[in-house]
Parts: structure tokens; C-alpha cells; sequence
């Protein structure tokens, strides 16, 4: 299995930028894709961003094109998310998974990092 552990998250403003790390390890390779989802208090999960670990091919959610990139360093296992001009609605925990090319589903979770953008 792949154990992931999530890291930046944080208290910023309306504006402010934060890049989140998400670091895998175990069997990384294999690793088909690794994608970034939000939850916000009494909401559903929230598909944000994805990239493909070869290649590169990368998937954004709607309401952060143009706002967020997710970018990875395969020789460090980490794949990134940086996030500009946050929003309070971009307030939420922020999850960490990976799936294998298949079964489509994300199979590996990480624990979250809790991301608040007050007005």
C-alpha cells in the first residue's frame, strides 16, 4: 500500500496564497495518479486537482482553475498544490489520495490539512 502524509495548511487571508505537500511512500510505483480533495464542514468531498505520476497530464476541479496548480518531483514522491488568490470558500480540509490505473477509485488516503481563509 501507499501511506500518504499531508503538510502546509494553515490560517491565511482572502488573497493569500499556501502550497500544500502531500509526501507518499510504501509502493510508490504504483502510483497512477495522485489528486487533491476538499471537504468543508457539512459538504460533500470535493474533487480539487490531479496529476498524472507519469507524464504529468493534470485534472482541475471548477472552482479552482486558474487559481490552483498541483505539480509533483517524482524522485521525492511529493506531489504539490499551490493554491493563489484563496477564497473563504476554499475553506476546508484538504485530502491527499492516489489510485492505481485499476480499479478507478482513490485507494489511499491521507490524514488531511486543514486550510481557513478568513474575510
Amino acid at each position: 500500500q501507499v501511506q500518504l502524509v499531508e503538510s502546509g495548511g494553515g490560517l491565511v487571508q482572502t488573497g493569500d496564497s499556501l502550497r500544500l505537500s502531500c509526501a507518499a511512500s510504501g509502493r510508490t510505483f504504483i502510483i497512477f495518479r495522485m489528486a487533491w480533495f476538499r471537504q468543508a464542514p457539512g459538504k460533500e468531498r470535493e474533487f480539487v486537482a490531479a496529476i498524472n505520476w507519469s507524464g504529468g497530464t493534470t485534472y482541475y476541479g471548477n472552482s479552482v482553475k486558474g487559481r490552483f496548480t498541483i505539480s509533483r518531483v517524482n524522485t521525492e514522491n511529493t506531489v504539490y498544490l499551490q493554491m493563489n488568490d484563496l477564497k473563504p470558500e476554499d475553506t476546508a480540509v484538504y485530502y491527499c489520495a492516489t489510485r492505481r490505473v485499476s480499479p478507478s477509485e482513490y485507494q489511499s488516503w491521507g490524514q488531511g490539512t486543514q486550510v481557513t481563509v478568513s474575510s
